[in-house]
């Protein structure tokens, strides 16, 4: 028997495009039809890429055709699929937590540089300044915060709010504060891949009843990966303090540290810079400086980013000591130590409300990954 295309085309109007309310040939969905005798080629591109999407078109023609024209027809389908391949998307979504008026990650490209030393002393001489200060240790691989703040055996209560089950953080000198290290032991790795990690981190960011605060602290861990994007994500930071030595190699990883906050997609306004350990002072020669890591290179690098020189802290012993005793030394009263962080605090929150007068709120971000490569977008 010898078909004709246009009785293949009438065939092919009995099939509506899904989501677009006219039929197949109206759509401009068919490319082509050959009619050989009683076979027929039928070209055709659809949008949707799944493989179901593209098993029930090639039925649904080869059932019309059958049906319409001829029901022992020869039919082959070639189907096109035109449409960019949709990324698969994080469904986490970055939320702005209740009662908590601005949120400040603190970062350093490299490790061993006082990011956390910094962090503790900043939330205590934010709380001496009257602020209300929550601190969220997100170092999940290496938690110091209990330690620093004298709680290491200290266990978060629950309190039940509006029916629900929430963790109390830990307070001491007038921080609260929550840590991973509140639940594992002292001599246990966290041993975990980047979902159980964010899992963990999300748990105790909107599962805990943090109440009121001014500021709230979040101590990441060194470098840029999976849980600064996990934090960025999951709730919109304030803005961005990077901490950095001045030792050559520190600041090439604060350089990158920085950028991570630039970059388009994430835009997370950065605050500044921290020189720590930026001079020693012996005790018995209180006038001398000694430049162990190098002079002035966060200054400087501060300068050619063009981002805001926060300030310096000395490498003093007690600023060791007191971290190690859980007592951090921006309470130590009248000394040069405490001095030099309520300069540094003064200058963040200079710089916070600076920004909260110049720039929009930031938006939590979406992760997307495509083609295997990592990207980032705003909600």
């Amino acid at each position: 028997m010898k078909l004709e295309k246009n009785e293949i085309l009438k065939a092919l109007e009995t099939i509506t495009v899904p989501g677009e309310g006219v039929n197949m040939v109206e759509s401009g969905a068919v490319n082509n039809i050959q009619v050989f005798g009683d076979e027929v080629v039928v070209d055709i591109t659809i949008n949707n890429p799944s493989l179901q999407a593209r098993k029930k078109t090639e039925v649904e023609i080869l059932k019309a055709i059958h049906r319409e024209v001829y029901e022992k027809a020869k039919i082959t389908v070639n189907v096109k699929v035109d449409a960019p391949a949709k990324p698969e998307v994080n469904e986490i979504k970055g939320k702005p937590i209740p009662g908590i008026q601005n949120i400040i990650a603190v970062a350093s490209g490299k490790g061993g540089v006082g990011k956390s030393t910094v962090t503790a002393n900043l939330a205590v001489t934010l709380s001496k300044m009257g602020f209300k200060v929550g601190l969220l240790d997100a170092d999940i691989y290496g938690p110091s915060m209990p330690i620093m703040f004298d709680v290491a055996s200290a266990k978060p209560l629950a309190t039940n709010i509006n029916g629900n089950s929430k963790m109390l953080p830990v307070e001491n000198y007038g921080v609260k504060l929550l840590s991973i290290g509140f639940f594992t032991q002292p001599n246990q790795a966290v041993i975990w891949r980047g979902p159980m990690a964010s899992k963990a981190l999300n748990q105790m960011i909107f599962d805990a009843h943090w109440e009121e605060l001014d500021f709230m602290l979040v101590d990441l861990p060194p470098g840029t990966g999976d849980i600064h994007l996990s934090i960025m994500q999951s709730m919109p930071i304030t803005g961005a303090v990077v901490v950095s030595t001045p030792q050559e190699v520190a600041l090439a990883d604060a350089r990158k540290g920085v950028a991570m906050f630039q970059q388009e997609a994430i835009n997370v306004p950065v605050l500044g810079i921290v020189e720590n350990m930026a001079y020693f002072t012996p005790e018995e020669l209180p006038d001398n400086k000694y430049y162990i890591f190098g002079k002035t290179g966060a200054r400087n690098l501060a300068t050619d980013l063009n981002v805001p020189f926060l300030g310096e802290i000395p490498l003093v012993q007690s600023i060791r000591e007191a971290g190690d005793i859980g007592r951090p030394a921006a309470l130590q009263t009248g000394t040069p130590v405490e001095k030099a962080f309520e300069e540094l605090t003064k200058n963040v929150v200079q710089e916070v409300v600076s920004r909260n007068k110049s720039l929009p709120p930031t938006e939590a971000i979406k992760i997307t990954t495509m083609a295997g490569c990592a990207a980032v977008k705003k909600k």
